[in-house]
């Protein structure tokens, strides 16, 4: 089953998702919120996501969604607005939410995205998933026991 990262915003919401075997995070897309929209708008957005991903065959039994802060660990503004939407999501579906520590996930999204986009309005349509990959990759890390990823031992894959 994969995950699906979240990196909710007042006026979009980034989405993410991870590989089967939970090990890499990719930018999915970014979900546009109407200007002042409320957070079960929100929450019906992320759910239609999980419903097609389902359907697709590519179904998630974990949605990562980042909670920010400030440097310092302290919660900021956006902090009870995330908390309020998680809320909502867990009484929504039956699938895990958990929170992930954001800071300074935007920042790396945009260096990221700079390294191979000069066009700043091309990096910022794509700068919310691509948090949302970076957000899901740090939880996907810390959830992976240490040492998991050898790749000098031997493969137990079969041949096709």
């Amino acid at each position: 089953m994969r995950a699906v990262g979240i990196d909710f915003g007042v006026r979009r919401i980034g989405v993410a998702v991870s590989d089967a075997s939970r090990v890499l995070a990719r930018p999915l897309e970014t979900l546009q919120r109407a200007s002042g929209g409320d957070e079960m708008r929100a929450v019906q957005l992320v759910l239609d996501v999980l419903q097609r991903l389902d359907r697709e065959g590519d179904p998630a039994d974990t949605l990562v969604v980042g909670l920010p802060r400030r440097l310092d660990g302290s919660p900021n503004d956006q902090t009870p607005l995330v908390e309020r939407f998680v809320a909502r999501l867990r009484a929504a579906t039956p699938i895990a939410v958990v929170l992930q520590d954001e800071r300074l996930s935007s920042h790396e999204a945009e260096s990221r995205l700079a390294e191979r986009e000069r066009d700043w309005r091309k990096r910022k349509a794509r700068l919310d998933a691509a948090a949302a990959a970076v957000i899901l990759q740090d939880y996907l890390d810390a959830e992976r026991p240490a040492g998991s990823l050898d790749f000098d031992a031997p493969s137990s894959r079969c041949a096709d």
